[in-house]
């Protein structure tokens, strides 16, 4: 089984930024990718960003290209969002994914991983 540990979430203002965490555990995630989804009251999980675990490439969501910034650290098997110029439209909540071969990067349904979630708010 594995688990998934977001955290870093919390009340921000526009233009702020944060660094979302998310911690993996319970198997060995060389071959696994992650990523990153986040869901607004009333609104379908929107994918942000993902990263191949092995060789590093990444992908991002047209909302968040040239802001958010998805990477990881194998050693500590943490993957990061660095969110810079952040909007009242980010406000969501943020959740971790992960999958061994994804069919696609940005289906919710691809992944069968997820974290618990952690609550990015941003103040206009």
């Amino acid at each position: 089984q594995v688990r998934l540990v977001e955290s870093g979430g919390g009340l921000v203002q526009a233009g702020d930024s944060l660094r979302l965490s998310c911690a993996a555990s319970g198997r060995t995630f060389s071959s696994y990718d992650m990523a990153w989804f986040r869901q607004a009251p009333g609104k379908e999980r929107e994918f942000v960003a993902a990263i191949k675990w092995s060789v590093g490439s990444t992908y991002y969501g047209d909302s968040v290209k040239g802001r958010f910034t998805i990477s990881r650290d194998n050693a500590k098997n943490t993957v990061y969002l660095q969110m810079n110029g952040l909007k009242a439209e980010d406000t969501a909540v943020y959740y971790c994914a992960a999958d061994i071969r994804p069919r696609t990067w940005y289906q919710p349904n691809d992944y069968v991983y997820w974290g618990q979630g952690t609550q990015v708010t941003v103040s206009s």
